[in-house]
């Protein structure tokens, strides 16, 4: 059997969780694949670890500061990489004829620009960034196909859902006999806290997830129920469905990833321990199957699976998500713009958890909704967006209006 050919891989976001996750998996397998890039937005420290360790050809960090420090350590290492800064460097290397294989693990709108770029050079993206689609999803899935890109998706439950789908996807979930796709939650850490307690919780609590180890604002998303929402408007353009055909399904243990029901009665499944990098060992050896590190599922020692309804009452973000992509055009990105401002001001002890919902549901109010046919349109609502949400929260909370978090 002739051996795989050598792969190099680009790494966007490399010191997050996903980034590392990833090069811990690339690590297992040095005859496979080699770091090209690797990219962190202000992590100088940890990037120049990971240099150390992996010798890419390229550094990008966001500062001119930060990439001169960075440059002038690895040189002191004795290291040629090549270290730039900014965000076109950024797309510059996410496009690069140097790397076959793209990680697109940015967080939030930042990562929107260098995945669509990876994408339009027709890379492999292993779009591990949701934003990407919530902002732009038919955009980006044009120049997905457009340019000949594979996109495989690493979010633990659309990679579920990947693998339980026939390979060739399009065109409708009908074709292929799919009723519907069941996205799983594990409900966060109130999955069973009553809601006149949300109002109280404080940052370290929203950031302490039950089963993931995750960032601080995914946490937070994961706790508001804002990142299932978010999911199920990247479900609609991964898989060509509608948002009525998918249904968020609380479970708790986090061992099944998600699941789509056939027509003839069959649900398949994707189960796993609750790590990041078997989505990860999947994305980089598709159509194979790797190493990836991760403790095989022991179904004794879970012995139990429950299932339970999301709570939309509690948890509105969720609502708040579905409605915007039935409204469609430049909605979803306004959602996502209001969230990402709201979900900084509740970490910065601005505004309370349940205000979070309050800030996004009044910028998609009196959002107008556009065709999102263009990514200057596109960018001008998430930068509308993020202004009213910045003025609804100096309004409202911080300077009295409903009262700042305790």
């Amino acid at each position: 059997m002739t051996a795989p050919s050598v792969q190099r891989v680009t790494v966007l976001g490399s010191t997050g969780s996903i980034g590392t996750s990833t090069l811990d998996v690339i690590g297992r397998h040095p005859e496979r694949y080699r770091v090209h890039a690797l990219t962190a937005h202000t992590s100088r420290e940890a990037l120049h670890a990971q240099c150390l360790r992996h010798r890419p050809d390229v550094a990008v960090l966001a500062g001119e500061e930060d990439a001169a420090w960075l440059a002038a350590r690895l040189r002191e290492a004795g290291l040629s990489t090549t270290v730039r800064h900014g965000e076109q460097a950024l797309c510059a290397v996410a496009a690069s004829d140097e790397s076959e294989v793209v990680m697109a693990a940015i967080v939030g709108a930042a990562g929107l620009l260098p995945a669509l770029a990876a994408a339009e050079a027709g890379k492999r993206v292993l779009l591990a960034n949701k934003e990407a689609l919530v902002m732009s999803g038919a955009l980006f899935m044009q120049a997905v196909e457009r340019a000949g890109a594979t996109l495989l998706p690493i979010d633990s439950e659309h990679n579920a859902i990947y693998q339980c789908l026939p390979r060739e996807h399009r065109g409708g979930l009908e074709r292929h006999g799919i009723t519907q796709l069941l996205l799983t939650a594990s409900g966060g850490p109130f999955r069973t806290w009553e809601a006149g307690a949300l109002e109280g919780v404080t940052p370290e609590q929203a950031c302490a997830h039950p089963n993931w180890s995750m960032g601080r604002k995914i946490s937070v998303d994961s706790a508001t129920l804002m990142n299932k929402g978010l999911e199920l408007i990247e479900a609609c353009w991964l898989f060509d469905a509608t948002p009525d055909q998918i249904q968020v399904v609380v479970h708790p243990q986090s061992v099944i990833h998600s699941m789509a029901a056939y027509q003839d009665g069959s649900v398949l499944a994707q189960l796993g321990n609750p790590d990041m990098r078997t989505p990860i060992a999947y994305g980089l050896a598709w159509p194979e199957r790797i190493e990836a590190g991760v403790e095989a599922l022991d179904l004794f020692t879970i012995a139990r699976l429950d299932f339970e309804r999301a709570d939309e009452a509690r948890f509105p973000c969720l609502r708040l998500a579905r409605e915007a992509m039935q409204a469609g055009g430049t909605a979803p990105a306004a959602l996502n713009a209001a969230n990402e401002i709201a979900v900084a001001a509740f970490l910065d002890g601005d505004i309370g958890f349940t205000a979070i919902a309050e800030v996004v549901a009044e910028v998609l109010v009196h959002h107008t909704v556009a065709p999102a046919d263009t990514l200057d349109a596109i960018l001008a609502a998430d930068a509308e967006a993020r202004e009213r949400a910045r003025a609804c929260i100096a309004r409202r909370f911080v300077h009295g209006e409903a009262g700042a978090r305790p």
